[in-house]
């Protein structure tokens, strides 16, 4: 009996904890519905108090065609609740600004705006999310009781997450996708715009495609090592513990993380809206999904989709009659054919203005894992700055890692600028076309001799120049293209006089002195190695010249020959000196001219001459740098924007100012000769007055 009262206790108790733990949940979705209501009632818009009075009669009445859908729609509604008594109710026939019922399905407004972006599904994304303001469901559960027209959107610029759907998918349309509102159910963090645990899309590298090895039936297969079947089980099981017991611990440590976020109550609940594409028109080659508040592109097994209710264009509604609990994998849909009536919405118009102006806010701000990105308009900023990436090393974003700018319109055709916050060096990246056939620019200071990496466009360059680095002791020089082979050149400079530099000469007139010149060329195949130089070194202070050829297939040491100075004999410009002593060769030559000292004497001459042409050049590549410097200080001092011949909106800015300039000017004018005729008259009575004296 004793045992038979202890288990009673056991199931009474554990029925308590099981009624207490139902009771918990609800309470606490209650208090999550409540604290998102709440937060989600504190919109700083009232659209209440919005003037309907100017809107057309489409929108405050239904034709006597939308009456009839609207009672097809209330029969099948009734149908659908008879066969699915547990399902929630369907998002069919909202009202609208002016509080009268309206399918959803005549709310889409197929439009295609006069932008050659918006012609392309990217485009049409990124200006929604951009020009509208996110606001949250009021009850996030629950669809919202409204659906408003999307000219009535776009002309406040704000709305929720249907209002997003409905004006993507109308110009979706428009531009010729196939294209279908959503309405579903998603994660808190879609819901709520939340992407403070994601990675920036700027950020992604782009997936490594592997290397595809030749297949070699001829390669030799090396026999197995021998081992235990029994040994192998034993430690499979032995794996499987140890991972069990990890998963224990990584479990204890997620639950006592305290920067994890916590679970979401109302996971599965939350009411979406997002646009869904299927493939076929457009050479669009598989279905994906929309994320109408950031414009992502989403594969339709993403994880944060949970499940779908009804889906619906211009022409027809679909409910989902199959579960939903499974995401978004299977979807089934009961198509309920009846002819459409148009669209009640008035033609959607975006003006030039509104269109190079989204952000109603000045700027618009999103919050990554570890990284902020910042978008402006074009033209908001002074310098054409229009966006910026700043990377944090942590997850409270205090220590700022790297910082990466975007521009518009400059004349300089300056693009991007990356900014590394730890070596504070700065890259500049150009557009083609700039005057000095600017690439890329790195430094860390605008001064001269302080590290300076340029790269430019080789393709419009006589000399093939594609990059140099430059510093206070050596430049480097890099080709591509060149008839003579030449890929590489190394300059090595000395200290300048410190007695010049202390009495103020300028950096000009005290250049500095070149010790070292460095060449290296790639093989000409029309030459024999033995004749085709790899390696120049002009050695200027020691007066050395040393070749070193290129190697034949099966050769190991290359051919070299060193051209020294005569040891106590004066060093003359016109005069070459050479003998056995300051000529040094290692000569594994096939051809007997290497061997003549005529033909050495004018390699030679050749030499000396090259070497002059050279430090000519070194000069040049000096000045250039100095050049260069100089006009991208300039253009950093004055930066100007470039408006385009279609650009109406700038143009008319631009025209409105040179008005008012001449306005200006012609004001001051009269004041000018008003000053001017002052002075004329004061100088006669003085030259009268002169005279009478006179």
């Amino acid at each position: 009996m004793e045992a038979l009262e202890e288990r009673e206790e056991v199931e009474e108790t554990a029925e308590d904890e099981i009624s207490l733990n139902i009771s918990d949940f609800f309470d606490e979705l209650g208090e999550a519905v409540e604290e998102a209501s709440v937060t989600s009632a504190e919109s700083d818009f009232d659209w209440s108090s919005i003037d309907t009075s100017h809107l057309p009669s489409s929108y405050k009445t239904n034709s006597q065609q939308e009456k009839e859908l609207l009672q097809l729609a209330d029969h099948f509604f009734q149908q659908y609740t008879h066969l699915c008594p547990d399902r929630k109710p369907l998002f069919i026939h909202p009202l609208n600004e002016c509080g009268v019922q309206k399918f959803v399905s005549t709310t889409v407004k197929p439009t295609l705006l006069p932008f050659p972006d918006l012609y392309y599904w990217s485009g049409c994304a990124s200006f929604v999310c951009d020009y509208l303001i996110m606001e949250p469901l009021k009850c996030p559960i629950t669809p919202p009781s409204s659906l408003y027209s999307p000219t009535t959107i776009l002309k406040y610029q704000r709305g929720n997450c249907f209002d997003f759907a409905v004006l993507l998918c109308s110009l979706l349309i428009g531009a010729g996708y196939d294209a279908y509102c959503v309405h579903g159910y998603a994660t808190l963090e879609m819901c709520s715009l939340d992407q403070t645990q994601e990675l920036c899309p700027l950020l992604r590298k782009p997936p490594e495609v592997p290397e595809e090895e030749d297949p070699n039936k001829y390669r030799i297969k090396y026999p197995l090592d021998p081992q235990s079947k029994f040994e192998l089980q034993q430690k499979a099981k032995k794996e499987e513990e140890t991972e069990s017991t990890q998963e224990e611990e990584r479990e204890e440590e997620v639950v006592t993380e305290v920067g994890m976020p916590k679970r979401d109550p109302l996971h599965g609940l939350r009411v979406h809206a997002w646009v869904l594409v299927l493939p076929g028109k457009r050479k669009v080659p598989e279905t994906f999904f929309i994320n109408p508040f950031t414009g992502n592109h989403h594969s339709t097994t993403d994880e944060c989709f949970l499940g779908i209710e009804s889906i619906w264009n211009h022409r027809n509604y679909w409910v989902n009659m199959q579960d939903c609990r499974k995401g978004c994998k299977e979807k089934g849909e009961i198509d309920t054919s009846f002819e459409m009536p148009l669209s009640w919405v008035t033609q959607i118009r975006v003006s030039c203005r509104e269109y190079e102006n989204p952000f109603s806010r000045g700027k618009k701000v999103i919050l990554y894992d570890k990284a902020k990105l910042e978008k402006w308009a074009a033209f908001a900023n002074e310098d054409g700055l229009v966006e910026r990436l700043t990377v944090y090393a942590d997850s409270d974003c205090t220590e700022e890692l790297e910082v990466k700018e975007w521009f518009k319109h400059r004349e300089d055709l300056l693009y991007m600028r990356e900014v590394n916050k730890q070596t504070q060096l700065i890259t500049d990246h150009f557009r083609p076309g700039h005057p000095l056939l600017l690439k890329a620019h790195s430094y860390t200071s605008l001064e001269p001799e302080t590290g300076h990496t340029v790269e430019f466009y080789h393709t419009a360059r006589v000399d093939g120049l594609w990059k140099r680095f430059e510093n206070a002791t050596e430049m480097t020089e890099y080709f591509v293209g060149r008839e003579d082979f030449l890929h590489m050149r190394h300059i090595e400079f000395g200290e300048r006089d410190k007695e010049m530099e202390n009495g103020g000469i300028t950096a000009d007139a005290n250049p500095r002195p070149i010790v070292q010149i460095k060449e290296y060329f790639h093989r000409n195949p029309e030459k024999p190695a033995d004749e085709d130089i790899e390696e120049r070194v002009f050695m200027v202070i020691d007066d050395v010249i040393q070749l070193t050829y290129h190697l034949e297939l099966h050769d190991t040491i290359a051919s070299k020959v060193v051209f020294c100075r005569v040891i106590g004999r004066e060093k003359r410009e016109d005069e070459i000196f050479l003998s056995r002593e300051n000529t040094v060769k290692y000569e594994p030559w096939s051809s007997e001219k290497h061997k003549n000292m005529l033909h050495l004497y004018d390699l030679l001459w050749e030499l000396r001459a090259e070497q002059k042409e050279l430090k000519h050049h070194v000069r040049d590549s000096e000045a250039e740098m100095l050049n260069i410097l100089m006009v991208r200080e300039d253009e950093e001092a004055n930066i100007k924007l470039s408006v385009s011949m279609y650009s109406t909106a700038k143009r008319g800015q631009q025209q409105e100012a040179t008005v008012l300039e001449e306005e200006q000017r012609s004001s001051q004018s009269p004041l000018e000769n008003e000053s001017q005729g002052g002075e004329e008259a004061q100088s006669l009575a003085h030259h009268t007055a002169t005279s009478s004296t006179l």
